[in-house]
């Protein structure tokens, strides 16, 4: 049984918490998607105006912050702490943090595509999520590629008319999931933009092994590339949110639709050979002192100890 991260996004603010020999049959290349329904297409006209919406008021901002959003050492420390070690829908503000959890061996990410994904939106979604694992690799050091065969973290691109596409695919990667989790999966809220669950074996559930994250096949250009670069960061174990994160997609203000240089150092963070899964918070601090004071370019003796 596979236990860990379950995160529900509203509008990007995403985290968290996997296989069978049944494969899917394969639909062929040239086949046309079934018009969409009028759900769906109620749901493709609420998200481009919510975009626009967004984009109009200035969020959704795609160049990774600048002059106005400063941030320094401490803030990478202090932002690290509250979206590595606490569980977004555990509820941080509680006060009761979680042990570091992360991805033990490679990540292999694999897109699947529910019936209503044409065959163009396809071929950008497969070009988008490689060009962003490329990408994690060279962030995290780790690890991180997309793959055409067995993958253990899938990214479904799939929309309202997929239903039971999703619930089979997702029971079949995760067979131990709640009905209600499965159910969330397959029939999410219209405010629930898209979602992941990872997690490790239940003797060492830190360590991750599985993933599943949902895409909405209804999603504009960039709501659909803000999801899938919140949802795979968080399935790697960034799990919470922050409001005091900026510049960040860690953060449910919507300003930052795609990572930025903040959130590419919190990964870096993550990664460091010097943490491991399963440390707490207490334990980590000084070591993630030393790092964000290197990522900085920063002696450590300039790192500030107010925190």
């Amino acid at each position: 049984m596979f236990a860990g991260l379950i995160g529900l996004a509203a509008l990007f603010a995403c985290t968290p918490q996997p296989q069978t020999s049944l494969v899917p049959v394969q639909r062929p290349q040239n086949l046309t998607p079934p018009p969409r329904s009028a759900e769906s297409e109620q749901l493709v006209h609420y998200y481009s105006v919510l975009q626009q919406d967004l984009l109009t008021r200035g969020l959704l901002r795609t160049e990774g912050g600048g002059p106005d959003t400063p941030y320094n050492a401490d803030k990478l420390v202090r932002n690290f702490e509250a979206i590595a070690f606490f569980d977004e829908y555990a509820g941080s503000g509680s006060g009761t943090a979680g042990g570091l959890s992360r991805w033990a061996g490679p990540v292999r990410l694999k897109a699947e595509f529910g019936p209503s994904v044409p065959q163009p939106q396809r071929q950008e979604d497969i070009r988008f999520l490689a060009n962003y694992a490329d990408r994690l690799a060279r962030i995290t050091g780790h690890p991180v590629s997309t793959t055409t065969t067995k993958g253990n973290f899938h990214v479904i691109y799939a929309g309202t008319d997929d239903k039971e596409f999703i619930r089979k695919r997702v029971q079949q990667i995760l067979p131990n999931i709640s009905a209600e989790n499965l159910e969330i999966f397959a029939n999410p809220p219209r405010s629930f933009y898209c979602l992941v669950l990872a997690g490790g074996p239940q003797q060492d559930p830190l360590s991750y092994t599985q993933g599943v994250a949902l895409i909405r096949a209804e999603h504009p250009d960039l709501v659909r590339q803000s999801c899938v670069h919140e949802e795979v960061a968080q399935g790697l174990g960034l799990r919470n949110d922050s409001p005091r994160a900026r510049p960040s997609i860690f953060n449910d203000d919507d300003e930052f639709a795609l990572l930025t240089s903040h959130d590419e150092k919190l990964l870096t963070m993550l990664y460091d050979v010097r943490l491991h899964p399963g440390m707490s918070a207490e334990q980590a601090r000084p070591i993630t002192r030393i790092i964000a004071n290197e990522l900085m370019g920063l002696p450590a003796e300039d790192l500030p100890r107010a925190y």
